[in-house]
């Protein structure tokens, strides 16, 4: 993310904030999905293939393939 990037999100994210709830969730809402994600689910997944993902997800931070991040270090990631 350049400067101007930065300078953006430092103008609208206080801006954003006074919004009323409801207008703040609809926001937020359109923001995450205009987000690809790589792990995204079908809407339709059932209890165990979501518990069997959660393990194997588990397993992998375990084994060292992966590594979790905080929230805070996501966000600055994300920023980035």
């Amino acid at each position: 993310m350049d400067y101007s990037a930065d300078l953006i999100i430092d103008q609208l994210a206080p801006e954003a904030l006074k919004l009323p709830t409801r207008e703040r969730a609809l926001l937020a809402a359109s923001l995450w999905e205009s987000i690809d994600d790589p792990y995204e689910l079908p809407a339709d997944i059932d209890d165990e293939a979501a518990v069997k993902l959660a393990q194997e997800r588990d397993l992998a931070m375990e084994n060292g393939q992966v590594a979790a991040v905080s929230h805070e270090e996501m966000m600055r990631r994300v920023r980035k």
